[in-house]
């Protein structure tokens, strides 16, 4: 069986956020996965907006599916960070 070779850059190898994306740019997967699955525009939109090969948004979207796993952690981790941030934000400074 052929081992797929992806021009995606896995999370570990990653310095976007140790997030997987596209290589030579700074498009993540799961920027791709939420703009195509979740919103529902089309590949080629997706495509044209960041100025990238229609294959590198499959690639993406197949990056995706076939790591679960790597794509689960990554959720998490942007998840925790997003209510970090969230939370660092309402707080209020002390009073003097």
């Amino acid at each position: 069986m052929a081992t797929q070779q992806y021009r995606i850059v896995s999370a570990e190898d990653s310095d976007i956020h140790e997030e997987p994306h596209i290589e030579g740019s700074r498009v993540t997967v799961r920027d791709v996965h939420g703009r195509v699955e979740q919103r529902g525009l089309a590949p080629e939109r997706v495509a044209e907006r960041y100025n990238l090969d229609i294959a590198n948004v499959y690639e993406a979207l197949a990056y995706y599916h076939n790591n679960p796993e790597e794509m689960r952690r990554v959720e998490k981790r942007h998840d925790r960070a997003a209510a970090e941030a969230r939370e660092r934000s309402s707080l209020t400074p002390p009073e003097s």
